[in-house]
């Protein structure tokens, strides 16, 4: 029987530690959207740590060690309502969000499903702004000279444009418009539709209200694994009506930083913790030279 030469010993070997270390510790994303500027940009990769909330056992939605994941960290997790729900949870498709609501919190919501307090935790987070069409040239400029990238015109409403910009950004720009042109926010939020919605964690229960009752059903149909419907304004669940729920797993909120993108929380709602694959730790390409190797905050 001939030996294996030691020169594809030694190729096996490697890729059997770079299958194990992509399985148990590590893994790569890239980033697909525009919808986490300016913390990550469109086209960059990033290194993600599968250790960070626990093992998640390869080819399962099981967690070994499992620890929650922090507030404001940048999660990679599966889509938590995928086209086919018979697709295994391993094998949907991946996202990538900031965590800004975790086990236990409160978050005041708006009708949109939108967070409207406490905004400032996120330094990224975007808000809509609308301003004349003609000062289009004037703005582009002001946004080179003060070193905002050029983000893309979001629409085009009773002839203005609309554009997203960070809080920060938003202040360099008037400084530097010096009122030149006006950057109106589009759409604040009335304070009537807004509603309090507890995270669930895992034994302790969440009061059902008019307002939370069909993300509640949501949840607990697709991830608590028993059969929930809306009636006559009551939550049923496996056929009786319920007025608070004790969930199986703690869940989180998620949310992109562009206000345009609806692949977070506001589309498919909490992602339950069996979800999580880990936390975005370290850029390691990127168009941008200066952003390799930086850490993702």
């Amino acid at each position: 029987m001939k030996r294996i030469p030691i020169s594809i010993k030694v190729l096996l070997t490697a890729v059997l530690i770079v299958l194990l270390f992509k399985a148990f510790v590590f893994t790569s994303c890239a980033i697909p959207s525009t919808g986490m500027e300016n913390s990550l940009y469109q086209g960059e990769r990033v290194l993600i740590n599968k250790w960070s909330y626990g093992l998640r056992i390869p080819f399962t939605a099981s967690h070994l060690f499992a620890d929650k994941v922090d507030r404001g960290d940048i999660v990679l997790f599966n889509n938590p309502i995928p086209a086919s729900a018979e697709t295994p949870v391993f094998a949907r498709e991946l996202f990538i969000s900031r965590c800004v609501g975790v086990p236990g919190d409160t978050l005041m919501l708006d009708e949109g499903l939108t967070l409207v307090q406490d905004k400032t935790r996120n330094p990224d987070s975007k808000a809509l702004y609308a301003y004349p069409h003609t000062a289009e040239d004037t703005l582009c400029r002001a946004m080179e000279q003060v070193g905002i990238r050029q983000n893309a015109l979001v629409g085009y409403v009773d002839g203005k444009y609309l554009r997203s910009f960070s809080h920060y950004e938003y202040y360099l720009l008037n400084q530097k418009l010096d009122g030149a042109i006006v950057l109106a926010p589009v759409a604040e939020p009335d304070s009537l539709s807004v509603h309090p919605f507890v995270v669930p964690t895992r034994g302790k229960a969440v009061e059902v209200n008019p307002w939370n009752m069909t993300l509640l059903c949501n949840t607990i149909l697709h991830h608590e694994g028993r059969k929930a419907m809306v009636k006559n304004d009551s939550l049923f669940v496996d056929g009786k009506p319920v007025k608070q729920y004790i969930f199986r797993q703690n869940y989180y909120w998620m949310a992109s930083n562009n206000p345009v993108n609806l692949y977070d929380s506001r589309l498919f709602g909490l992602v339950p913790h069996s979800h999580v694959v880990g936390r975005a730790f370290r850029i390691w390409y990127s168009p941008d030279s200066k952003r390799i190797f930086q850490p993702v905050q």
